[in-house]
């Protein structure tokens, strides 16, 4: 066995921070942290809203910035796409998170590969999209592309306009002119577009 992956826990209610730091101590491959020196970092909240998507992008820039597996008391293929789209690399459903898929899914997430239960996988990727044109009827320019693929990253407005010397305005242009030229609801509807027609 190799060394121990370093894994911290950050949750908002002191009882799932102890609930999932004694799961994760009873993986013998993986060494539980603080977050700050953890390269991996679980999430654990009771739902996934505006203030969790949050903690995910906040957790992923301090730090060592850590991957983040979330786990959710709920999650639904809508909460998928804007929890991968926030930057975590694994997701588990609360009542699935014993400590052999939660090793699973944080082992994969040290590697850099991202791990989401089969069905709700196949709710995200079967779900039927309305008034759509389609990625085919139309191609994204190099500039939207990159745009995306830190959208996808879950980069912020002005880490992206940082990052490709463009105006945050221009950044905001961009990702609007995506999402109406496809009639698609947000950032994330672009992402999980994108990477479903394999363009990022």
């Amino acid at each position: 066995m190799g060394v121990p992956v370093p894994v911290g826990v950050v949750a908002l209610d002191p009882v799932l921070e102890a609930g999932t730091r004694s799961t994760l101590l009873a993986c013998p491959e993986l060494a539980v942290c603080e977050p700050a020196d953890a390269r991996v970092a679980v999430l654990t909240v009771d739902r996934l809203g505006p203030a969790e998507l949050d903690m995910v992008r906040s957790t992923r820039a301090h730090g060592q910035r850590p991957a983040v597996v979330l786990v959710a008391g709920a999650l639904a293929s809508g909460d998928a796409l804007h929890a991968l789209a926030a930057g975590a690399r694994g997701l588990l459903p609360r009542r699935e998170a014993d400590a052999s898929r939660l090793a699973h899914a944080v082992l994969a997430a040290a590697q850099d590969d991202c791990t989401v239960p089969t069905e709700l996988l196949e709710q995200v990727l079967d779900r039927p999209e309305h008034g759509r044109t389609g990625w085919a009827g139309g191609a994204l320019s190099d500039r939207e592309r990159s745009v995306l693929r830190l959208v996808a990253d879950g980069h912020e407005t002005a880490e992206i306009a940082q990052r490709l010397a463009y105006s945050p305005r221009t950044v905001t242009t961009v990702v609007h002119d995506i999402t109406q030229r496809f009639r698609l609801r947000n950032r994330a509807h672009a992402v999980a577009y994108a990477l479903r027609a394999g363009l990022l």
